[in-house]
């Protein structure tokens, strides 16, 4: 795995320094967009809406747009300056029950790996949180963005390593408006006894592994199954000169990761000392997915 971000806990007055790595990652089939014509891959141009110019990336600036029409933008130089963007600190700001956080507020979860010679001070802090069965609440600034995060330990093996889980803002989660939920309903207690029955009769430990991505299978049995009845055909390389201008959305992205992995020392990725109050979401478009080459399955 490869670090995304190097910082330190702050706990009290010890200095826990850390390498952060992603938890997860997608095993999610990817597909590209073809013309269905002649199978042509379908690429996009960024285009200037005033110019009509095809725009490179590296000629890409950020700008948010305020309610009432007013446009401002956003350079690096000006991310730079923001105390939170400077900042290579996950702050501990209090420890609470872990039962207190309500898993719909979980965001994306990563590992915290000792960055020191010493690993004493990750160990301390380790065994503090499984001894006391508490989660620390902690904030730190990640990809343009100050994280309100829990972290907490978790067993591998014989390795108890620290996880931290981002929290979403509250006002990140919707209200559940569903006026059909405040109608009354009369539950009898034989219905209500049989339904505990129902549970009861169903209730088992948690094993993850005994689970498998039943589409997944299916749909990478579907694909083996073409490739071996002959439906396969080798797509006709492009000449650089055109891709140039007509990336498609993967290449696009794949482009986007490699200026994360080579700014992670730098503006993109820093943490917080204070968690200031919750801004105004800018307007943005949603992302689109990326189209990737096929995965082998995995149960």
């Amino acid at each position: 795995m490869r670090s995304i971000w190097k910082g330190s806990v702050a706990f009290g007055l010890v200095n826990v320094p850390v390498k952060v790595y992603s938890a997860t990652e997608d095993h999610d089939i990817k597909f590209h967009q073809v013309h269905e014509k002649d199978n042509g891959r379908i690429r996009y141009k960024r285009v200037c809406e005033i110019c009509g110019e095809v725009v490179e990336y590296r000629d890409i600036a950020k700008s948010y747009e305020s309610e009432d029409g007013q446009t401002v933008i956003i350079t690096d130089e000006d991310i730079a300056t923001m105390p939170e963007e400077r900042s290579r600190e996950i702050e501990v700001v209090e420890f609470v029950p872990a039962d207190q956080i309500d898993p719909l507020m979980y965001d994306k979860s990563y590992f915290l790996e000792p960055d020191s010679k010493s690993s004493k001070s990750y160990v301390l802090l380790a065994e503090t949180l499984a001894k006391t069965d508490r989660v620390a609440i902690v904030h730190f600034a990640l990809r343009s963005k100050t994280r309100l995060a829990a972290l907490r330990v978790k067993e591998f093996g014989k390795r108890e390593v620290m996880v931290v889980h981002t929290l979403l803002w509250p006002d990140e989660i919707r209200d559940p408006d569903f006026p059909e939920l405040d109608k009354k309903v009369d539950i009898k207690p034989a219905e209500l006894t049989m339904a505990g029955q129902v549970v009861e009769s169903m209730t088992d430990d948690f094993h993850p592994e005994a689970f498998t991505d039943n589409y997944r299978v299916e749909m990478m049995e579907l694909i083996q199954a073409k490739i071996d009845g002959g439906e396969a055909f080798a797509v006709e390389e492009q000449p650089a000169a055109d891709l140039d201008e007509t990336d498609d959305v993967s290449d696009l992205l794949a482009k986007l990761e490699a200026s994360v992995q080579a700014r992670k020392s730098g503006s993109e990725d820093e943490p917080a000392k204070t968690a200031p109050a919750k801004k105004a979401a800018a307007k943005k478009a949603p992302a689109k997915k990326a189209a990737a080459t096929k995965a082998p399955a995995k149960k």
